[in-house]
């Protein structure tokens, strides 16, 4: 029995003369979340409708370990009946996925629209939209859900909500494929992060590893009066910055972290936009 919900080797596309995906190959765990990073027009949607059998690959496997009755998306393709309630809506759903009608009050109440159930989706502003769309994409708790900016438009504290219900959708053996442009989201939510650009995959692995794998070897010292020295990180150069006269002058001693954008952008040239 396979620990992957998705295997694929080699994956390349074109279309036409443009190469979309340039022999792309990664591993996703069940119940992992998976961040497949990377900016506009670098193939992740390409990669997404190869996975979900809505495009063919040019060459390369690919693998995915679930049914299709048991496969959530949340993509720009998503769609909600815009003359029916919230609430009809989230019904339609489950009856399509036959899902017990009593998940409608439990996930429409941890999406934050219980209250407003009865609105029509045309008059949703574009936040409860989108969180509509994620409740019709988990309503039959998927095996692999694929959510493309799933928190676009949210405040904080919706997103934060948003996040605990993915946490315990992952906790219930779901596997998550996540696009985002937020680097704080894939940094706090990913247990893994794929970088894809102009159909390359240019780095794997957990948020963690690569910050330490990409991390600065400087440290900033801050002194009381305002003014700083960066010196290398090493023991040497931190011994020698704090001499016995000026050490009661420090304020505060910065170790430098690369997060996820500046290491891409250090890979790539190109911004997470």
């Amino acid at each position: 029995m396979t620990d992957y919900m998705i295997q694929t080797n080699g994956l390349n596309i074109a279309f036409g003369d443009k190469q979309v995906l340039c022999d792309i190959s990664f591993d996703v765990k069940k119940s992992e979340i998976f961040g497949f990073l990377g900016p506009s027009g670098a193939g992740k949607t390409t990669t997404i409708k190869i996975l979900t059998k809505q495009l063919k690959q040019t060459a390369g496997e690919c693998t995915v370990n679930a049914e299709i009755s048991e496969i959530g998306i949340l993509s720009d393709n998503s769609g909600a009946y815009e003359r029916l309630t919230v609430y009809r809506n989230l019904c339609f759903f489950a009856e399509l996925s036959k899902t017990d009608k009593a998940q409608v009050e439990e996930i429409l109440k941890k999406v934050k629209l219980w209250e407003d159930r009865n609105k029509k989706v045309k008059d949703l502003s574009k936040g409860m939209k989108q969180r509509l769309l994620l409740a019709c994409a988990v309503i039959h708790s998927p095996k692999l859900l694929f959510l493309d900016e799933p928190t676009a438009a949210l405040d904080p504290a919706t997103t934060a909500e948003i996040h605990d219900m993915l946490r315990s959708l992952q906790a219930n053996g779901t596997t998550i494929f996540l696009t985002t442009h937020n680097m704080e989201e894939a940094d706090k939510m990913c247990d893994r992060v794929a970088f894809l650009n102009k159909g390359e995959i240019v780095e794997l692995g957990a948020p963690s590893d690569l910050k330490l794998k990409y991390a600065k070897n400087t440290v900033e010292i801050l002194y009381e009066d305002g003014n700083a020295i960066t010196v290398d990180k090493d023991a040497a150069s931190i011994v020698a910055a704090l001499s016995s006269d000026n050490l009661a002058k420090i304020r505060a001693i910065h170790s430098h972290e690369s997060d996820l954008a500046e290491i891409f952008l250090s890979l790539t040239g190109r911004e997470l936009k």
